[in-house]
Formats: structure tokens, sequence, C-alpha cells
């Protein structure tokens, strides 16, 4: 189960049924689920809790402190939950003092190969991030969200929970739960329709929240009046309560159709 060309810190704590191939090390403070397999040639630093049923394969760096110029060499840590794929490449980097201290990746998401997840940020679960995507430091990705191949997120951005970013896109500002963007700067062209078919949303509920992406994004409205239009809405629909939170909580302001990228959010 553990190659003896593998070398594993005295410090690392292991669970059941543990792989690790072939020239793999795994550093101090480094904490391995049950049922983890870990391919040859891959890096973890600690301090890192990696959850069970993980699986890492060849050239991935996890745990590694980050490169950001604030960082001083202080204790950060990594956590890691349950049954996440990373694929070849993918490099993961611990937080900084300078804002959570930890960087955090919830269960059952893809990490295809070589994409990045910087340090501080914050991913939910079944997250989807296709080839050589990346988030920058102090990121948050809600659940369920869908990067295409080299989609990019600067510092500091939310993408929402269930939305999807189209590959090749530079997210510029925040993207609000179930909305698609995508472009340089990316720019929104609607809902997430299809992920939500995916997920068995009833056409009742789609047009619930179609009608929640009429008021934000179609009424010329601001951002403030929209939101309380959709109050009501949100007290009984739990899905329009998820979008008009997340825009809310925008610190950005939110990625706007194309015809109004040009001008301040409002």
């Amino acid at each position: 189960m553990i190659d003896p060309r593998a070398i594993i810190d005295p410090s690392a704590c292991l669970g059941v049924n543990v792989e690790i191939g072939p020239w793999t090390i795994i550093g101090a403070d480094v904490e391995i689920g049950d049922n983890c397999r870990i391919a040859s040639h891959v890096i973890v630093k600690g301090p890192t809790r990696i959850g069970a049923r993980n699986r890492i394969y060849q050239f991935s760096s996890i745990g590694e402190d980050t490169p950001a110029m604030s960082y001083q060499g202080e204790p950060t840590r990594l956590e890691i939950g349950e049954d996440n794929v990373f694929r070849e490449g993918v490099t993961v980097h611990r937080g900084t003092a300078q804002d959570r201290g930890e960087t955090r990746i919830g269960n059952h998401c893809l990490l295809m190969a070589y994409v990045h997840v910087g340090h501080d940020c914050v991913l939910g679960d079944h997250v989807i991030m296709a080839n050589n995507s990346a988030v920058s430091g102090h990121c948050v990705v809600g659940d369920h969200a869908n990067f295409g191949g080299y989609a990019g997120v600067p510092q500091h951005r939310n993408v929402g929970a269930y939305s999807h970013i189209a590959g090749m896109s530079l997210v510029l500002k925040d993207i609000p739960a179930y909305m698609t963007v995508m472009g340089n700067p990316a720019s929104a062209i609607g809902l997430n329709v299809e992920g939500m078919r995916r997920r068995g949303y009833s056409q009742e509920l789609i047009n619930a929240l179609r009608d929640a992406h009429r008021v934000v994004y179609r009424q010329g409205r601001t951002v403030e009046e929209a939101c309380l239009e959709l109050e009501t809405k949100a007290t009984v629909v739990p899905e329009v309560a998820l979008f008009v939170e997340s825009i809310r909580a925008s610190r950005w302001g939110i990625v706007r159709t194309r015809r109004d990228s040009e001008t301040p959010d409002r």
C-alpha cells in the first residue's frame, strides 16, 4: 500500500488503507484519512488535514506555503474534506495569517489537471474546476460551482453556488448564485439553467429563479432596489433567497450583462 520509495515524515498520521506511490513526499504535520490514494511524485506539506477517500494524482503539490509577499512563514493550515479528486499537477496553498490562516476545500470536488487554489480560499462541496482554471487568494466558491478550462478569478472575489464560468473567462466581479458568465472580462449571459436541470430542479423552481434574474438584470433597477423587491419571494423559495444573499454579499459589485458592463455597479 505504501511504496518503500516514498518519504514519509514520522509526525505524519495516516489512516487505514492509504496508498502512497513511489517518490512521493509526505511532510510533517500532515494527516491523511482512510482509503486515500496518493500517486507517485506528489508532495504534501503541513499543517494539512486530508479527509477520507481523496485521490491525488501525480505531480500535485498540496499544502505548500504561498508566494504572497505578506506571508512571513507563520503557521497556517490546509483543510480538505472527503471524496475529492486532484488530478495531475494541481497546486493548493495553505492560508496566511493576514486572513483566516486556513485554506479549505469541501467534499466531492473535482480539480482537473493543473488547477490552482490560492491561499485562504474556501471551496464548497461538489465544485468542479476544469484544466488550468485557477482561483487567487481569499476567494470563496459556493457549492456546485463549475469552472471551464483556463477560467481565472482574481483575489477576494466570490463565485456563487451553482454558477458556471465558461472556459477562458476572466472574472473581475462577484458572480451571484445560479449565474452563467463568460468572456474577458466576464459578463453575465443568463442563468445556469442546464446545471439546474441536471440536478433535477422542477420547471416551477427554474421559473422562479428566472423571475428573480429578470428583476436584477432586466428591469433597470439598482441592486438594492432589486433585492428589496425579491425579499418576499425569498422568504418562500430558498433558492431565490440564496440568489439574493449572494448579491448582497458582494464586495466588488456583481458581474453584469455585456451591454452595461462598462457602467459602474449601482
